[in-house]
């Protein structure tokens, strides 16, 4: 059975609302430096002179990471639109990183343009990461230049919109899949989904946000008493993922139907012409 630390923290935010974002350098374990700069060593190999800046985000950054458990995330931005080729290279070195770092559960390395980050009139989940997760680690940091979030419509509709068919990816990655890592790595993936999307449906009554699993789970389990025990499972399978593609198939099926019925409801009533990424406020 898998045990739940109760770690991680709502986000604060100051008076006028908007989420501070706490992830600092002086708070990074010491354990994980040598793993950044390998990213970093990576990406400026890889992108050259079109790399603009690299950011980590996380549990890392926020100094909460734990040895061996916690993912080393990243972004980096380009100056110009990134080439296909460069982000297929990219993501193939993903797994040559993690086996070379003991210190980290898995890295996840993710290039988007510099023009696209700073397109600040509507929702941008990788905007919104930057200001509020993320620190920079190379480059010339534009995180002071992007717009300012809430924890509201627009930050929950980001999470609620794509969840029926990022479940229905994930099932059609399950079928049939015998690759005991592709298996984990979506298991993983939609679990963290889920968890998230569970606190999406209550932001608007809480006005609060995280993207800590834990207090996400008890945020949604407040609201939902009688989904608690299903929201515990996708957080205990998002932190140690299983193998088993009927187990998971039916916990998606079963459990996943009933956020995405949920999650029409929200849609319905806070965003009924389905925009994708809704106006900032």
């Amino acid at each position: 059975m898998t045990t739940i630390k109760e770690i991680g923290s709502l986000c604060l935010t100051d008076s006028d609302g908007y989420i501070i974002n706490q992830a600092d350098w002086n708070k990074i374990n010491p354990i994980f430096l040598a793993v950044i700069n390998d990213v970093v060593h990576t990406y400026r190999t890889l992108l050259q002179d079109d790399l603009h800046s690299i950011y980590i985000r996380g549990s890392i950054p926020k100094g909460i990471g734990i040895e061996g458990v916690a993912d080393l995330d990243t972004i980096a931005v380009t100056k110009h639109k990134p080439k296909k080729q460069q982000v297929k290279r990219i993501k193939e070195v993903e797994q040559a990183l993690t086996q070379n770092h003991h210190c980290v559960d898995g890295i996840e390395l993710s290039v988007f343009g510099k023009e696209d980050i700073l397109n600040t009139t509507s929702f941008s989940i990788i905007s919104f990461i930057l200001q509020t997760h993320s620190i920079c680690v190379f480059g010339e940091d534009l995180i002071p230049r992007l717009s300012r979030y809430k924890a509201n419509e627009a930050l929950a509709n980001d999470h609620l919109i794509h969840l029926q068919g990022q479940i229905k990816n994930a099932c059609d990655d399950l079928q049939d899949n015998s690759d005991r890592e592709d298996i984990k790595d979506c298991c993983k993936w939609i679990m963290k989904i889920i968890v998230r999307a569970g606190l999406a449906l209550v932001i608007t009554k809480e006005n609060t946000y995280t993207r800590d699993l834990y207090p996400a789970y008890k945020r949604f389990s407040e609201y939902f008493p009688d989904k608690e025990s299903d929201m515990r499972r996708a957080l205990e399978y998002a932190i140690t993922p299983i193998i088993d593609t009927n187990v998971l198939l039916l916990f998606l099926n079963e459990f996943g139907t009933w956020m995405v019925s949920e999650a029409d409801k929200w849609l319905q009533f806070y965003n009924p012409t389905r925009e994708l990424n809704m106006k900032i406020v």
